[in-house]
């Protein structure tokens, strides 16, 4: 099989500096090349951290009608204190107080133990909401055995429409219970009952600190 080799002096990257590079369809160009649809915003990393916030316009973060939909990533979320649940709690202020408008949402769990013994899948009630300014329980009981930690992720859609309310969905998985290993899948959805934007967010456990963590912002374009 023939093998071909390009000299790289020959390749024009003007138009394409510092950008996304595409071949184009001329003997010896690249081109600017469409960004993906999905944009990294913001990364915080908990260190015994009481929350983690995002603010509109605060320290690089975006939460504006940029993009229609916004992507949380949280990654191996460990608590401090044994037994809690991670909390969402949004702002229509920037920020200057939390959960001052109700919201309305479902949640139901499924888990299944390292012993094939314990199974079970259901409504969880104690996490719902009902026209409720409490922050949305977004994971439960969330351990903190050297290896239980919590994953998931939470999609915000349209947080600064003064139209709709802002709807939000959420899949988490944690480890629990140490001594007998559970795995627990959370599934969450509802809505923020307001039309003014949600310009801020703060993530917390209920009880203590995070211990360790981190949450990735992302924006995802509708085209």
């Amino acid at each position: 099989m023939a093998l071909t080799k390009f000299n790289y002096n020959s390749f024009d990257l003007t138009t394409a500096a510092s950008k996304g590079l595409a071949f184009n369809s001329s003997a010896n160009g690249f081109e600017t090349s469409s960004s993906g649809s999905r944009t990294l915003i913001k990364t915080l990393t908990a260190s015994s951290s009481a929350n983690l916030t995002f603010v509109h316009g605060s320290s690089s973060v975006v939460l504006d009608n940029t993009y229609p939909v916004y992507m949380f990533k949280f990654i191996n979320w460990h608590p401090a204190t044994d037994n809690v649940w991670i909390r969402m709690e949004p702002s229509i202020n920037g920020g200057s107080n939390y959960n001052a408008v109700n919201s309305t949402s479902s949640h139901f769990r499924a888990y299944h133990d390292e012993g094939d013994s314990a199974t079970s899948l259901g409504y969880y009630g104690d996490g719902d909401l009902a026209e409720s300014t409490d922050g949305q329980i977004l994971c439960t009981e969330v351990g903190n055995g050297n290896d239980n930690s919590a994953c998931g992720t939470l999609f915000l859609f349209n947080p600064s429409s003064t139209t709709f309310v802002k709807h939000y969905i959420s899949t988490f998985q944690v480890v629990y219970n140490a001594s007998a290993g559970y795995s627990m899948n959370n599934y969450v959805g509802g809505y923020i009952n307001t039309t003014s934007a949600v310009n801020a967010i703060k993530f917390r456990f209920n009880s203590g600190n995070i211990d360790a963590g981190t949450i990735k912002l992302y924006g995802i374009k509708d085209s």
